[in-house]
């Protein structure tokens, strides 16, 4: 009921349509996360928010009706930074979010890393994949996620472990096949204690996307632009952020030149036919062993451009959470914890949780 009386002020054409208000978009997600509407109801009213645009106001109540109904961990832990990629992965590019946190960490930050694999409509390489070909585990529980922050500052969690309605909506998203406010959404899953640093779409959705995180009560973050609306900046040109901090919101410019970390190509995936139908990146084994062996590469120091690009996406990690106070120091201190052998001596620590 909910749902069909809203859709009212929804309806494309009429006159009278309207945005929702805050309260509104969190009555709406509620009832669509209560489990108590259709699939056929809930995929028209996510049709109708995409065609009408989504608003800062309706992307805030959305993700606070996720929260309020979620199980999130980590709540007032000092110095966290939650990284918050695509959930549907990516086709053409490694999800080098992983090696990022690991840097991150291994460099002094507390990162929990919001995942899942198989998500569709997409079904792309994600972290989780990374993570499976280094031996390591991404886990279900937000109560182990935290206890593994605690013994070894990362964790990567599933974001339909937090949230478990998720799954049936996902399904809805991949039958739709329409960019939908879910996609901002599952990206949200963070404690509003902590910091954020969270992949955005190219094009002007750069605002929007840090007034969220504002109105969310995050009291740090980083919204950033990077290769195929992921967290890991382009190494070829420069990427566009905005950063969050003490209420105030600062461009930010990730100019790989200025590190000495440009590039003539990106890091890329080899080439493989399209998938089969209903099928993605993420479900191909070849290309989850060639994320594994890249971030291998990273991890032994080899030079290039993938190492290049996670070395910049750590420094982001690395402002969001205070520990570095620019950029290029992020920069150094990244480089630094892969040269001296920390990142692989956290990702031998880690081996331990989940075995």
């Amino acid at each position: 009921m909910v749902l069909r009386h809203l859709m009212r002020a929804l309806g494309p054409g009429r006159k009278e349509s309207r945005h929702l208000t805050h309260e509104e978009a969190v009555r709406a997600f509620d009832a669509i996360l209560s489990g108590d509407s259709s699939p056929i109801l809930i995929a028209s009213f996510l049709t109708s928010m995409s065609w009408k645009g989504v608003t800062a106001t309706e992307l805030t109540g959305f993700a606070q009706a996720a929260r309020n109904r979620a199980t999130i961990p980590c709540a007032g832990v000092a110095g966290l930074v939650c990284v918050s990629p695509p959930q549907d992965g990516h086709d053409q590019i490694p999800p080098l979010d992983l090696v990022a946190c690991l840097i991150a960490a291994a460099a002094g930050a507390r990162v929990l890393l919001i995942t899942d694999k198989g998500v569709p409509p997409r079904r792309g390489l994600t972290a989780a994949n990374a993570l499976e070909s280094l031996g390591l585990s991404m886990t279900w529980d937000p109560v182990e996620a935290e206890d593994w922050v605690a013994k070894g500052r990362f964790a990567a969690l599933s974001a339909s472990g937090i949230l478990p309605p998720l799954v049936g909506l996902r399904e809805i998203r991949g039958e739709m096949g329409l960019r939908t406010p879910l996609s901002t959404v599952e990206k949200l899953l963070a404690p509003a204690s902590a910091a954020v640093v969270l992949a955005a779409q190219g094009g002007p959705v750069l605002g929007a996307a840090a007034e969220v995180v504002q109105g969310l009560g995050h009291p740090r973050g980083i919204v950033i632009q990077g290769m195929d609306g992921g967290v890991v900046p382009s190494v070829r040109r420069r990427s566009r952020g905005l950063e969050i901090n003490a209420g105030h919101l600062v461009p930010v410019i990730v100019e790989p030149e200025d590190f000495g970390m440009e590039c003539a190509a990106e890091p890329e995936l080899p080439m493989f036919g399209p998938p089969e139908e209903g099928r993605g990146t993420g479900d191909n084994p070849a290309l989850v062993d060639a994320c594994g062996d890249m971030t291998r590469a990273i991890l032994d120091g080899e030079p290039g451009h993938a190492r290049n690009a996670a070395l910049l996406s750590a420094s982001l990690i690395l402002k969001a959470s205070g520990r570095s106070l620019t950029l290029a120091e992020g920069v150094d201190a990244a480089a630094q914890a892969v040269d001296d052998g920390q990142v692989k001596a956290l990702v031998e620590h880690l081996r331990q949780f989940g075995a």
